[in-house]
């Protein structure tokens, strides 16, 4: 199984009304970030059986905006399990429903995507004094792919949004080298 784990797009500022920021949009940087992210995705022959988004706007609009970009043509599954509050026993939960899926983008929020993501990277069970954990950084926008086979997850991928926007910009500008007319 891939899970792709993909930070909501740039959503302005965090407001302080639960209820308003429950609502909050991507914004037109957001926007312009996941068509590029899309884009690169394309390129790389990225596709998924499965999209599953927290139900807060910023999340549904990035994962539709992908899904839209990439071809994805089901409906995307929305779960309280990735929600900001969600708990890693909801995460576990939710892995259970999707088992049978073989590409499977998650769109949520920090912090609990990466932790979510370094659980799986560094397993263990209860909490021990130096029990060692995965610090892992996601930006807004960025996407990490881990593979899970047996045991521990291992990181496949770790694309930040300024990885994104270069290799967009390196993948659609002429190959054709500039020449003078002189």
């Amino acid at each position: 199984m891939n899970l792709y784990f993909l930070r909501h797009a740039s959503a302005g500022v965090r407001r302080k009304n639960p209820l308003l920021d429950v609502k909050r949009p991507i914004d037109r940087e957001g926007k312009q970030h996941c068509l590029e992210l899309a884009h690169v995705m394309n390129a790389l022959k990225i596709n998924f059986d499965l999209i599953v988004s927290s139900p807060l706007k910023r999340s549904l609009q990035t994962a539709s905006l992908l899904a839209t970009e990439t071809g994805y043509e089901a409906a995307i599954l929305q779960t309280k399990c990735l929600e900001p509050e969600a708990t890693m026993d909801d995460f576990q939960q939710l892995l259970k429903e999707v088992r049978d899926r073989e590409n499977i983008l998650l769109v949520g929020h920090n912090p609990n995507l990466t932790q979510f993501l370094g659980a799986l990277l560094v397993p263990h069970g209860p909490r021990q004094k130096d029990a060692p954990i995965a610090m892992i950084r996601l930006r807004k926008g960025a996407l990490g792919r881990v593979s899970i086979t047996q045991g521990p997850a291992v990181l496949m991928s770790l694309l930040d949004p300024r990885t994104v926007k270069a290799l967009y910009a390196t993948s659609t500008k002429s190959s054709r080298r500039k020449t003078s007319k002189k």
